[in-house]
C-alpha cells in the first residue's frame, strides 16, 4: 500500500492542467457577488454549480471567461471547448459551433457587441476530471474509465514516470486524461492542485479499503496521515471555497430567470439629419409623407414627379429584446421583441417604393408597421434543432432571411457598414421576415450550403395592403410573396470568405403592382395597368477578406432579372434586369481594440433594361450611387458610439438631382 503514494508522488508533478484551483478560486466568488449573490444555507453539490451554468445563467461572457479560467478541479468536472459555458459531466451536451455561428443575431452579435472576442474565449485551454467510482457510469463516452497507460496518446512506456502511472490507473482507477485522449504530463502543479489530486484518489482507496477490507500496514497508514497533515491547510481551504460557492449558487438557481432562457438586449438612440442644397425629385402621386408614396403616371403614361424639401433632424430609439431558449443544449428557440419610433429624415428624399433604403441607418426605424409609434412586435420566432452533426434545421413563422444568408465579416449590422443599402444585398432579399423552413449543412471545414424556403411575414409591413401573406388564408405560404434561397460559402482560411448566392423569388402583385427587391420603387405594365405576379432569377456573390489585422475588404455584385407579365389583354411584357454592387475597405482595431471603420462604394438599383415598366425607381436614366463611412468605438463592452455618414449621388435615379448628405450618431447598448 505504501507504494500507491509514492506512485502518487511521481504522477501528480505532471497534472497541473486538470487542477485549477488556486487564488484565480477568488475571482470565480467575486464574479458571483458582482451578480448579487450572497450566503444562504443551502448544501449543493459542486456538480450543481456547473449545472447552473449549463443552464444559462445571467453571467456575462466575460465572467464566464474568468470562471472557466478558475474551475474547481473535481472529479465530476469537465470543460467543452467548443462552448463558452462550464458544464458538469452529466449533461452530455456535445459542440454545437452551427448553432452559434450567426445567431445573430446572439452569439456572435453579443460577443461582438460588448467588445469581446470570441476567439479569445474558445481558445482557452479545455479542461478534464479526475474520475473516481461514482462517476464510472457516466453516458459521456469520451470520459471512459482508463485501464492502463498505454491508452494516453502522449504517454510512451520509455517515460521516466510510466511505471508509476500505470501503477495508479490500473489498481486505483482514479486517474482519466482530457477528452482527447492525452495526459499532458509535462506540466507543474500547485499544492492545491496536488491536495485536490490526492483527495480524489484516497477517496478511491478508502472504497477499495471498505470493499476488501483492512489490509493497509501501520506504516502504509502512517504515510497516509503525514500527508493528510501536511495538507491539511489547502484541504480545508479548498472546503471553505467550495462551500462559499454553493451557498452563492444556491441563491442564483432561485433567482435566476429562468432554467432554459437566456435574456439579451440591445438599445440604440439616433441622432439623424439630412440635407440637399435643393429640393430632390421623387417619383410619387403625393411627396407630402415620408412613409406613405404611392407611384402613378399621368394621362401621358409617364411617372408622376414631385419635389421635396429638407426634413429637420431626429431622435429616435429602437430597442431588442432577444429570448433565447434551449431545451436539450443542442436546439435553440429564438423569440425577438422589438420596438422603436424611428421615422428616419432621408426618407424625405425617397420615391415610392424606396421607404427605408439609400441614407438611412438601419437602427433609425419603426419596428412595428405604423411608423413613429412605438409598439412592441414580434421581430423573430423560430426553432432551430440538429438532425445530425452536420445538418440543422430552421423553422418558424418569423424566420430572420438575414441571420442565414448573405453574412458578411465588415457589413455585419452592429458593427459595420449600416445603412439598409449596405448591411445586405438589395437584389435577392424580398424576404427580410418569413414563414418556411431552412436547412443548414456543413459540408466540410472549408464548405457551407444553406438552403431556405420563407414566405412573406414581415413585422414592419401593413397586412391592410396585402402584405405578410403566409398567415393569410386568401395567399397562405405559396401564392404570396416568396423566395427560395440557396447559398454555398466557401471559407478559403480564417481570414476569408466567398459566398455563392441564387434566389428564385416571386412577387405579389399588391394592388395590380408589383415592389420589393429586387425592384427599388413601383413596376406596372408600362401604361399605368395591372400586372401579374412577377417571377424573378437573382444570382449573387459575396466576399470578405482580412488582408492584415487592421486592413481587409469586402464586396457584393448581384444580377435580377424580373419578369413582367401584363394583365390587360393584349398588351406586351418584358423583363427588368438590374444589377447592383459594392466594394469597401474595413479597418478593424482603428483607434482602440474591437473598433471597427469600413468606407464603402455602393449602386443599390442599376437599371440595365425595362426602365419603362418602373412607375417609380427608374428616374430619367441616371443610376444611383452612394459612398457611406462608419465608425464603430466601444466605450466599454456594452456602451458604443457609431458615426455615420452617407453622400447619395444621382438620388432616385435622377442625374440631375442634388447631391444628398446624411449624418448619424448612434448609442449602441447592450446587456
Amino acid at each position: 500500500m505504501h507504494k500507491f503514494i509514492w506512485y502518487l508522488l511521481l504522477v501528480f508533478p505532471a497534472m497541473s492542467s486538470p487542477f485549477v484551483l488556486n487564488s484565480k478560486v477568488a475571482n470565480a466568488e467575486n464574479i458571483l457577488e458582482r451578480e448579487g449573490i450572497y450566503q444562504n444555507q443551502n448544501n449543493l453539490q459542486i456538480k450543481d454549480i456547473f449545472e447552473l451554468s449549463k443552464k444559462e445563467i445571467l453571467l456575462n461572457n466575460q465572467s464566464v471567461l474568468e470562471i472557466k479560467q478558475a474551475t474547481v478541479a473535481s472529479p465530476i468536472i469537465q470543460f467543452d471547448s467548443s462552448k463558452t459555458a462550464l458544464i458538469s459531466k452529466q449533461t452530455n451536451l456535445p459542440a454545437n459551433r452551427n448553432l452559434l455561428r450567426k445567431n445573430e443575431a446572439v452569439a456572435q452579435v453579443n460577443s461582438v457587441s460588448q467588445g469581446l472576442d470570441v476567439q479569445d474565449i474558445n481558445a482557452s485551454q479545455e479542461l478534464t476530471n479526475l474520475d473516481n467510482s461514482q462517476e464510472s457510469n457516466s453516458s459521456d463516452d469520451s470520459m471512459a474509465q482508463i485501464t492502463n497507460a498505454s491508452q494516453f496518446q502522449d504517454v510512451q512506456p520509455s517515460d521516466w514516470a510510466y511505471e508509476a502511472l500505470d501503477q495508479i490507473v490500473q489498481k486505483y482507477g482514479c486517474l482519466v486524461g482530457y477528452s482527447d485522449g492525452s495526459f499532458r504530463g509535462n506540466r507543474a502543479l500547485s499544492r492545491y492542485e496536488f491536495a485536490a489530486g490526492l483527495n480524489a484518489c484516497l477517496t478511491q482507496v478508502e472504497k477499495l479499503i471498505a470493499a476488501n477490507g483492512n489490509t493497509v500496514s501501520n506504516k502504509d497508514f502512517e504515510t497516509l496521515e503525514r500527508l493528510s497533515n501536511d495538507f491539511r491547510s489547502e484541504l480545508a481551504t479548498l472546503g471553505t471555497r467550495i462551500n462559499t460557492l454553493e451557498t452563492r449558487t444556491s441563491f442564483l438557481e432561485d433567482h435566476q430567470f429562468s432554467a432554459t432562457t437566456k435574456l439579451n438586449g440591445l438599445v440604440w438612440f439616433n441622432l439623424t439629419g439630412a440635407t440637399a442644397n435643393r429640393k430632390v425629385k421623387v417619383e410619387a402621386i403625393s411627396a407630402a409623407s415620408p412613409d406613405v408614396r404611392f407611384a402613378g403616371r399621368d394621362i401621358n403614361g409617364k411617372p408622376r414627379v414631385q419635389e421635396a424639401d429638407n426634413p429637420n433632424i431626429t431622435l429616435s430609439m429602437l430597442t431588442w429584446l432577444t429570448l433565447n431558449t434551449s431545451f436539450t443544449g443542442k436546439d435553440l428557440l429564438v423569440t425577438q421583441l422589438a420596438a422603436g419610433n424611428g421615422l428616419s429624415p432621408a426618407n424625405q428624399f425617397a420615391s415610392a417604393g424606396l421607404f427605408n433604403s439609400f441614407g438611412v441607418p438601419f437602427f433609425d426605424q419603426t419596428a412595428g408597421p405604423n411608423n413613429g409609434n412605438a409598439e412592441v412586435v414580434i421581430h423573430d420566432l423560430f426553432y432551430q434543432f440538429p438532425l445530425n452533426q452536420r445538418i440543422q434545421l430552421v423553422i418558424g413563422p418569423r424566420v430572420n432571411w438575414h441571420r442565414f444568408f448573405d453574412y458578411n465579416a465588415f457589413t455585419f449590422i452592429f458593427t459595420g457598414a449600416n445603412s439598409f443599402n449596405s448591411n445586405g444585398t438589395t437584389v435577392y432579399d424580398p424576404i427580410d421576415r418569413g414563414s418556411g423552413v431552412v436547412a443548414l449543412w456543413n459540408i466540410s471545414k472549408q464548405l457551407d450550403l444553406n438552403v431556405g424556403y420563407l414566405a412573406e411575414n414581415n413585422e414592419f409591413l401593413p397586412a391592410q395592403f396585402g402584405f405578410n401573406t403566409s398567415s393569410n388564408p386568401k395567399k397562405g405560404l405559396f401564392s404570396g410573396t416568396n423566395a427560395i434561397t440557396a447559398e454555398l460559402t466557401y471559407k478559403v482560411n480564417p481570414q476569408a470568405n466567398i459566398r455563392l448566392a441564387y434566389s428564385r423569388i416571386t412577387l405579389d402583385n399588391n394592388g395590380g403592382v408589383v415592389s420589393g427587391e429586387p425592384i427599388y420603387g413601383v413596376a406596372d405594365d408600362g401604361q399605368g395597368g395591372p400586372i401579374r405576379p412577377a417571377g424573378v432569377d437573382a444570382f449573387g456573390i459575396n466576399f470578405d477578406w482580412l488582408i492584415s489585422r487592421k486592413f481587409g475588404i469586402f464586396g457584393r455584385y448581384a444580377y435580377a432579372s424580373t419578369d413582367i407579365d401584363p394583365s390587360t389583354p393584349g398588351r406586351v411584357g418584358g423583363n427588368i434586369n438590374s444589377q447592383a454592387f459594392q466594394l469597401g475597405f474595413a479597418f478593424p482595431d482603428l483607434g482602440k481594440p474591437k473598433a471597427l471603420g469600413t468606407v464603402s462604394f455602393l449602386v443599390p438599383f442599376d437599371v440595365l433594361k425595362g426602365r419603362r415598366f418602373l412607375a417609380a425607381g427608374g428616374g430619367n436614366g441616371g443610376t444611383q450611387y452612394e459612398l457611406e463611412a462608419n465608425y464603430f468605438y466601444p466605450l466599454t463592452n456594452n456602451i458604443a458610439i457609431v458615426p455615420a455618414f452617407y453622400l447619395i449621388g444621382n438620388a432616385n435615379n435622377f442625374d440631375g438631382n442634388p447631391t444628398i448628405y446624411v449624418g448619424n450618431l448612434r448609442t449602441q447598448i447592450s446587456f
